[in-house]
Order: C-alpha cells, then structure tokens, then sequence
C-alpha cells in the first residue's frame, strides 16, 4: 500500500504544477489571423478546431528585462527595415575577454597562456550560421535566430549582435557580432570498482566548428576494452547539413559504422529539412530457446533511412518571434537482417527485414525564452516552449505482411507562475485485420521551478516523469522494455526485468553555490528516481517499485561551457540478479533532464523504450 501512497502523491505533485494558472495578456492579431477568426465564429465545430490548432494561451509575462536589454531592443527596433552594408565579425579567445564588454582583457599569465593554446573560430564559420546577410534587409527576428543558432553551438560561451548606424546614412546599417568561445578541448572520464571510461572531444577543431569524440572503455573483471569514435562536419557550405560519421566497437564486442546526414528545422524560418542514415551493425545477443534457456547470436544488421521534409508559415501572432507553421514530412527505412536467427529462438518472426513507409503532416508553434542556471552556471541559455500537433500514417511491409500504422502526438511547453511545464504525448499502432498491434502510448512530462534563493545560494527542482504503455505487443522477448540505464533509472542494470508497461520519473534538486575556485564552480546536488514495470494483463502500480537515491557535485567550468564534471554516488536498494543495498559511484549522469524541442521533424513510430 505504502508504494502506491508513494506513487500517488508523485503524480499529485506533478499535476498541481501543471494545473498553474498563466497570467494574460492581450493580443492583437494579424489580418490573415483575424480572417481565420472571423470564418471560425460562423459555425461551433469551426470554433472548436480554431481553438483547438491556432489559439494559444499566452505565456506569463515576462521577467523584467535589464536596461542593457531594453537598450539593445531599442537598437534593433530603429534598425528594422535598413539595408545591411557592412557585418563585422570579432572572435575572441576565451580566457579573460567579453563579448559584451570590448575593454575587458586578460589579466594574468595563466590567462595569456590559456589563449595561446587555444585556436580562435574562424570568422567564415560564423559567418555560415548567421540568417542575416549583406545588403538584405535587417530582420529583428532572423538577427535573434541568428544570435541563439550560434549561441547554440558547443564551442561559443557568448555572443552578441548589434547593428551599428552609419554616420550620415538613414537607410543603412553595419552589424558587428562578438563571439566568445569556449575551451573547445574537452576530457571527461569516470571510473568505478568494475570499470573505467576516459573521454576525449575537440568541439572546434581547426576553428571550423568541426566536432571529434572519442571514448575509451575498460572492464576489470575480464580486461574487456571498447572504443568509440565520431567526426561531425557542421553546417556545410553555410547549408546547415550535419554530417557525422561513427564508428564503435564495445565491451561486448559489438560493432557499428555509421554515416549519417541530416538537415533539421533548426529555425522557424526553415522551409526544407531532410535527412539520410546507414548504418551496418554487428550485434552478439542472448535468446532464450523453447526450453527457456538462453543461447548467443551474432546479428548482422544494415539500417537505410531516408526523410524530406517542407515547413511554410501559416500565420504571424502578435509577437515577431512567434510563427505558427505547417510542416509535411514523409520517410522510408529499410532495416534488412543479413542473418537471422532459427525458429526456435525467434518463433514469431520479430526479428526480421522490414520495409516502412512513414508521412507525417502536423502544425508547430515554437519560441525561445533565454534563461540561466539551468544546465550551465551563470550562462544564458535559450528553453524552447510552443505546440505540437501532429498526425503519422504509413505502411510497414514485414514478413509478407503489409501493416498500415496511424500515430498521433500532441506536445506542449510554456512558463508558467511555478516554473516550466512541457508535456509530450505521443500514441501509434499498426493495424492487421482490423486489429490493432504493437501499440504504443508513450507520455512524457519535464518540469523546472523558477530560481529559489537561500542567501546566496541558487536552487531549482527538476522532475521528469514518462509511462509508456504497451497493448497487443509480440510476444518476443526482444519486443518488451526494461528500466534500464537511459530507459529509466541511471545505473540501475538487470536483464530478466522486463514488461510491456512501465512508469518511471525523476526528481532532482540542483543547486547552484556562489563563489568560485580558479574558475570551477561545486554545485550540491540530489536525484531520486523511481521506477515500476508490468505487463498488459496487471495493474501497473500493483507491480514492485524501484528506487535510486544519487547526491553528488557537478562541477562547472567558465570555460568549459557545455561540459562539467560530476563527482557522486547512488544507492540501490534493490536490483534483480545484482543484489540488495548497492552503492554505485558516477552512475548518474546530468543530461538526462533535456528539453523537447517542439519540433516536427523525421517521421518516426512511436518509441516503445
């Protein structure tokens, strides 16, 4: 009784965050929005759909902006509409400088020494991310985009963007952009009783924004070694196409190469994305036979994917940096099984070669807020919040079968009087005879406060739920979901738990200490994760439920800006055929806690993990 106590009063507390009621404001619409209201008020089924796809609940209003803000909106405001003559482009290094401040210089020795080591971003990798050009017209919103999509690479700390008026001229404007990097050379390691990682990335190699990351692994008990490594080429020939190429080989002896090329929506005012992925895996897995015994297989699998998509603006609010668009997406994945294994260990056929066509169609609202203390100290950071709605259709042949699939998702985020709250829900099925199969609903939750005080001391909770509920899944045991690791609760490890419906949720308390030694800040933090796993014909919260309880410090660097350090333990109470009373070091890791995107992107099925 006492878990579901537990469980209840974890639901109630999320719930009452999200019933938070937002502050109004008024809003002013445009003539093409007026238009679709005015056609709206002529009939209720109107009414509702308008409501339902196009009226969005205005978000609180905003924080209280600094005067260097409310300044620097005023430059853009006057500049709106003036031709772009001349863009100035500053990199600087990153000890001891400003972007905002040009008279702030290295101070000390250690600073001087830092910044010889480092190589400054050239100025033509800035130059290729920026949405505003010479001799256009300066657009308010693309200068915005333009400052969060380089803000948003992992090698810059800061930048600003400023038009400057030309002397003697009403009609033109120059715009300079600072950009302050980060120290893009970035160890990173761990090492427990059983095993150790070292991890090494350059996220600016040459200046160019290239990115390599390697990872070594090693395993006590049987000397077992893994490696990973990957080069991405950002942003080619100023076309925002990512390539990466990947190739790993783990402590089981796994193998994958991979390449992959992608164009996302990475602003509102993308109207093309797309994407190509092929990978070739080599898997060794355990099965269990008809006796329920367990035999190993080596797989060998090829996965081709391919996507397109189109996004145009449906219509403007009253704010400039919110658009509402239509996106249209279609896919096709070829997963083909170059081996497979007999019909005692896969009696259902599951694990097969498969076919499937994928279009998505939805409408996207999306905006940023900038913000700070949130998984980088004093840094501003830029949460995404808006709506999602969407629709998913497709065949999948498999098996000689040809399966239709249908999916919806609805996501939704926005500030709130008690903080942040995004929801992301998200249903699928095939269907065969009328019948569904394989379905899947999937709801997922994200939550922050506002900055808490203690003195001077910042502090701010994080909560993370997600259910998914599996209904007429196949019967493979390769088509059912655990808890583990990435899937629920870090660290936690266990082959044999496995259902078709699980509940997992998060919460952690992260503090932010004041002060700093040599410029490395110790923040204080707490975890506790909880999670229960069943099966279609059980009630889910009738089921055991799992607990990890993690303290530690995370610890930040001024320079080293989209990385830190963490220090820390989790006690286990219990984990299937690993024991009682378990005490694990550095097996929660921070980036769990990261935010949706409000994207419509690749056509995908629902993810059943």
């Amino acid at each position: 009784m006492s878990k579901k106590i537990i469980c209840f009063l974890v639901l109630l507390c999320w719930c009452s965050f999200a019933s938070a009621q937002e502050k109004t404001i008024k809003n002013d619409s445009t003539k093409m929005y007026k238009n679709l209201e005015k056609y709206a008020e002529k009939n209720n089924f109107r009414q509702f759909v308008h409501k339902l796809l196009f009226t969005t609940p205005e978000r609180p209003a905003p924080k209280k902006k600094s005067s260097s803000a409310i300044k620097k909106q005023k430059v853009y405001n006057s500049s709106r509409g003036k031709i772009i003559r001349n863009i100035n482009i500053t990199t600087l290094d990153p000890f001891g400088y400003s972007s905002s401040d040009t008279v702030e210089k290295p101070s000390n020795n250690f600073e001087t020494f830092g910044n010889r080591l480092h190589l400054k971003t050239k100025n033509f990798t800035i130059r290729n991310l920026m949405l505003i050009k010479k001799n256009q017209l300066f657009d308010t919103l693309r200068a915005k985009e333009t400052e969060r999509l380089i803000r948003k690479q992992r090698y810059v700390r800061s930048v600003v963007l400023l038009p400057v008026p030309i002397k003697n001229s009403k009609d033109s404007v120059d715009i300079d952009v600072r950009v302050l990097d980060s120290w893009s050379f970035i160890p990173n390691g761990s090492i427990s009783t059983s095993r150790s990682n070292l991890e090494l990335a350059e996220r600016n190699f040459l200046g160019l924004g290239h990115e390599i990351e390697t990872n070594f692994d090693n395993r006590f008990g049987d000397r077992a070694k893994g490696n990973d490594l990957r080069y991405t080429i950002n942003n080619i020939r100023d076309s925002y196409i990512n390539t990466s190429f990947y190739y790993q080989d783990d402590l089981e002896n796994n193998t994958k190469k991979s390449v992959k090329l992608e164009r996302p929506f990475y602003s509102q005012a993308t109207r093309f994305a797309g994407g190509i992925f092929i990978e070739n895996r080599r898997r060794n897995d355990s099965l269990p036979n008809l006796s329920g015994d367990f035999e190993k297989f080596s797989f060998k699998i090829v996965n081709q994917t391919y996507w397109f998509g189109h996004a145009f603006n449906l219509f403007k609010s009253s704010s400039e940096f919110k658009t509402t668009n239509f996106v249209s997406t279609i896919g096709y994945q070829n997963i083909s099984y170059k081996n497979k294994p007999d019909v005692t260990l896969d009696p259902t056929n599951f694990l097969t070669s498969e076919h499937t066509y994928l279009a998505s169609i939805g409408i996207t609202t999306r905006e940023f807020q900038e913000d700070k203390f949130l998984f980088n100290f004093d840094i501003i950071e830029d949460v995404p919040y808006g709506k999602v709605y969407s629709l998913t259709g497709g065949i999948q042949d498999k098996n000689n079968i040809k399966r239709p699939y249908f999916g919806a998702r609805f996501a939704y985020g926005n500030y709130f009087r008690l903080g942040y709250f995004g929801l992301n829900v998200q249903w699928g099925s095939f269907f065969n005879q009328g019948k569904t199969e394989e379905t899947t609903l999937r709801i997922e939750g994200n939550y922050f406060t506002d900055l808490l005080y203690i003195g001077n001391w910042r502090i701010r909770q994080f909560i993370k739920p997600r259910v998914v509920l599996g209904n007429n899944r196949d019967t493979s045991f390769k088509d059912q979901i655990n808890i583990n690791e990435n899937n629920g609760i870090s660290g936690f490890s266990s082959a044999t738990l496995l259902g078709t419906r699980k509940w997992v949720a998060s919460f952690q308390t992260q503090t932010y200490a004041p002060g700093n030694w040599k410029g490395f800040h110790f923040n204080p933090f707490l975890n506790i994760s909880l999670g229960m796993i069943g099966n279609e014909n059980s009630i889910l919260f009738d089921n055991k439920l799992y607990s990890s309880v993690g303290m530690g410090v995370l610890i930040n660097n001024d320079y080293l800006v989209f990385n830190s350090f963490q220090l820390s333990f989790s006690f286990y109470p219990s984990i299937p055929n690993e024991g009682t009373n378990i005490f694990k070091t550095n097996s929660f890791k921070n980036d769990d806690f990261s935010l949706p995107t409000y994207e419509i992107g690749q056509p995908i099925i629902v993810p059943y993990n």
